[in-house]
């Protein structure tokens, strides 16, 4: 860009002999008003451009000499980002003469001996670390090595030695193989930091260093060589506590942790005193709740690391046992909150407390990580007195364990199914409302992890008293939790088993449809969803006293708080048509239909339940109206078309920039670190396209012929989708959806409905889709959706075959052979 007179004036003055011009910019850049900062911003790309080194060493300069700290760091973030990050123009290292190279070079190491400030010297490390992974691998920093070795003897000086520490930690996963000539003098450097230092800060930045460069080293017998600083790793935490410094102690687990992730192996000699001393903090009530679980956390983190170390927890009962009690009692840290009983949601958790949050995940995670054989045992012991206590919060935390643990100990479970069932229906009894609850949680649980054999076994016992706590007229969360956990007994259930008690159960879902509190209706609505779905043709008998309540629902429950309800509606009507068949549904489908259509011109806000559930509702009544569903679709597709064309929403920030990614308070945004980048998704964009995706592949499938007139838009949609890395159920939807679309082709061709196309148009489509599945096939990283391309290519070819062209056949063969080889290795 042309510079003008003035601006050349500027910048002699800025990169002149005088520094208070430039430091007088850097004050700017910092500045809260905009306008300021905005000049200062111009004045600095200039800079940029035109002297990039005369900029560079001039940050160099005052971060070694301005009198003011927040001048020095503003120069060392500067320098960092500009020496540094590859990602945009501020890349400015190679553009710098050697010189200028080995002046910032010298300078920053010199500055980091004679800072006194503590976050200046945070990020000069920062600065110097960065710059030495892009450049000491290729030996562009000789002299680092040496000064850190001399800085982390400094004996005198922590502030130095930490800085050093600090960068061996940030380095090892760049240069650590460069280290290994020097193994020995770092096996004693860091055993003198760990073992001698006087200041808590040096001890962690070593076991920092130590714990990074036992991960980076690949040898088993070098990795042995530093076996003997364990027990000083663990004097870091265990001296940090003793001391009183909680947040120290946190920092040495967190660094501890990522150790038994990575290298558990490490642990193994030592790991009953490791495990030891994890489940002493673990069990310490007087110290911060923070502490406690991140010891947990370490121990959980090592039983989960079977792959790597395998059954090494698993020869440790004693230790499962102590386990196991900590996280009980973080589940008796319960309030009864009034809150809770007055909720007017399923998910209000008053009461609950983050022990008992942080127990229940670690429950979980525990059994699926040791499995049925080791946790049951335990469980079995520990659990009579839990269930016998008069405290309701003994009972509660038995019966939520047990929810926890279900999925991971389901094959032991089923063995002692009657102790299991009797004490969870013993519990329906309880005095106290939370407690029938857990219960009823429990059964729920249950029906999901040990179904059918529960289901088989045991529905005698559970089906009446699921019934009888819809009567709990009292308690509306454990009458709405009893629908909730009636869908789950019944998804598992065969329809023989389930149709003695219909007429029970039915009568009692009408009763609560009518009940005022919103989440009994909406669980009333799921269960019945359920029950007629599992029951089908069964269902036939209840379908006239039914549906004229949920077609009442979904035509008055139209204010914003009874969005769910309407929602609920839709699933449940769409269900009940499904099981009852046309014949009986025909009637009220137009209906509903008009209803469904005059929703879908409305304005809807962005989180409205009510669209991802009348898209599921739309397929199901398509799968019940088949052929008398066409009329609708010029309504229907439109949305779906849309939904299925979303774009993912992405957030790219640098993996280790300091900004997160803002993660929504409901857990909507998932980040992937791919190289240097972290990647934020927000999944509720995919989802929806995931499910309009599903919904196109079945409307193609169910209405043959009949989609002809929609597949060139679909086609177009869905086919660049087979390579929709971002989302699996994506990729899926579309991979089955080719037949289905090559199908639809022929068949209307077939039947003289094409709108005048021949078997050219069939033949154009197959060219379109099969080149574009062989590709995707040959990109695909899962093996499972391999598999499923390899059954849609199968279909497409019997579909299309006599269209190929020898050209094209040879093609498919060569793909399949070297797909093959390349999934086989």
């Amino acid at each position: 860009m042309a510079t003008s007179p003035t601006q050349l004036h500027q910048l002699s003055l800025l990169l002149g002999p005088d520094p208070s011009h430039f430091e007088t910019l850097l004050s700017h850049l910092m500045s809260s008003s905009n306008d300021q900062r905005s000049a200062a911003e111009f004045l600095f790309n200039l800079c940029k451009q035109a002297h990039p080194d005369s900029l560079l060493l001039r940050l160099t300069q005052l971060l070694s000499s301005s009198s003011f700290p927040e001048t020095r760091a503003m120069s060392a973030v500067l320098l960092r980002k500009h020496l540094t990050s590859a990602t945009d123009d501020s890349f400015l290292y190679p553009k710098l003469t050697e010189s200028t190279r080995s002046t910032i070079k010298i300078s920053l190491l010199s500055s980091l001996q004679h800072e006194t400030a503590k976050s200046v010297t945070r990020k000069i490390n920062d600065t110097i670390s960065e710059l030495a992974a892009a450049v000491l691998p290729e030996g562009g920093w000789q002299e680092l090595l040496p000064f850190m070795l001399q800085c982390v003897t400094a004996q005198n000086n922590h502030n130095l030695q930490e800085s050093a520490l600090l960068i061996f930690a940030r380095l090892a996963q760049y240069i650590g193989e460069t280290l290994i000539p020097h193994l020995a003098t770092l096996h004693g450097v860091f055993l003198n930091c760990l073992n001698n230092s006087t200041s808590g800060e040096v001890r962690i930045a070593a076991l920092n260093a130590t714990i990074n460069f036992i991960q980076c080293l690949t040898n088993n017998s070098d990795r042995e060589k530093f076996q003997d600083l364990l027990p000083l790793m663990m004097r870091t935490l265990t001296g940090a506590l003793n001391g009183n410094q909680e947040a120290t102690a946190q920092e040495a687990l967190e660094l501890l942790i990522e150790l038994a992730g990575g290298e558990p192996r490490f642990l193994r000699k030592q790991i009953v005193e490791v495990v030891g001393s994890m489940l002493q903090i673990a069990e310490a009530g007087s110290l911060e709740e923070g502490t406690r679980h991140l010891a947990i956390e370490f121990v959980i983190t090592l039983a989960e690391a079977r792959d790597r170390a395998p059954g090494m927890m698993r020869k440790l009962p004693q230790f499962v046992h102590r386990l196991f009690m900590v996280l009980m009692g973080m589940l008796l840290d319960i309030d009864d909150d009034p809150q809770w009983h007055a909720a007017e949601t399923e998910d209000e958790d008053a009461g609950e407390t983050s022990n008992y949050g942080f127990g229940q995940e670690c429950l979980d995670r525990l059994a699926i990580a040791l499995g049925g054989n080791t946790v049951v045992p335990v469980a079995s012991e520990v659990f009579p007195a839990f269930f016998s206590s008069p405290e309701w919060q003994k009972p509660h935390a038995a019966l939520i364990t047990l929810a926890q643990i279900a999925e991971g100990c389901s094959k032991v479970m089923i063995k002692y199914l009657d102790q299991v069932v009797s004490m969870v229906m013993n519990s329906f009894q309880h005095p106290h409302p939370r407690v029938r609850w857990a219960a009823i949680n429990a059964i729920g649980q249950l029906s999901t992890d040990l179904g059918p054999d529960l289901q088989m076994k045991y529905h005698q016992l559970v089906l009446p008293a699921l019934a009888g706590a819809m009567d709990d007229v009292q308690n509306p969360r454990v009458q709405a939790h009893a629908a909730s956990a009636m869908l789950n007994f019944s998804e598992n259930c065969m329809p023989d088993i389930l149709t003695p008690y219909l007429d029970g159960v039915v009568s009692k879902l009408l009763v609560l449809l009518q009940n005022g509190k919103q989440m009994v209706k909406e669980g009333a609505l799921t269960a019945l969803a359920s029950v007629a779905d599992s029951s089908q043709e069964h269902f036939q008998k209840y379908y006239d006293a039914v549906m004229p309540y949920l077609k009442a629902i979904l035509i008055n429950a139209n204010d914003k708080s009874n969005r769910m309800l309407r929602a609920k509606s839709m699933e449940c009507i769409s269900l009940v048509g499904m099981a009852v068949g046309k014949d009986k549904f025909r009637d009220d489908a137009k209906q509903v239909m008009d209803v469904l259509m005059s929703l879908q011109g409305s304005q809807m806000e962005a989180d409205d339940p009510t669209t991802s559930y009348m898209l599921q509702a739309w397929a199901r009544l398509c799968k019940c109206l088949r052929q008398d569903f066409l009329p609708y679709m010029s309504v229907v597709m439109p949305p779906l078309l849309q939904s299925a064309q979303l774009k993912p929403d992405v957030t790219i920030t640098s993996a280790d920039s300091d900004a997160d990614i803002d993660e929504d308070d409901d857990g909507s945004i998932e980040t992937i670190t791919l190289g240097d980048k972290r990647i934020g998704i927000r999944t509720s964009v995919l989802e929806e396209k995931a499910t309009a995706c599903n919904m196109l592949c079945c409307y193609a499938d169910e209405l043959k012929e009949g989609f002809f007139p929609w597949i060139d838009q679909v086609a177009t949609i869905l086919v660049p989708l087979l390579k929709f890395y971002f989302h699996e159920e994506v990729r899926k939807a579309a991979v089955s959806a080719m037949p289905e679309l090559l199908g639809s082709a022929k068949l209307a061709v077939e039947k003289d409905q094409s709108q005048g196309h021949n078997e050219s148009y069939i033949k154009q489509l197959s060219d379109y889709i099969v080149p574009a599945l062989v590709e995707a096939l040959h990109k695909e990283p899962e093996v499972e959706i391999c598999v499923s391309m390899l059954d849609s290519l199968t279909e497409c070819i019997q579909v299309s075959g006599p269209l190929l062209d020898e050209c094209q056949v040879r093609s498919i063969v060569e793909e399949i052979k070297q797909g093959h080889h390349s999934q086989l290795s």
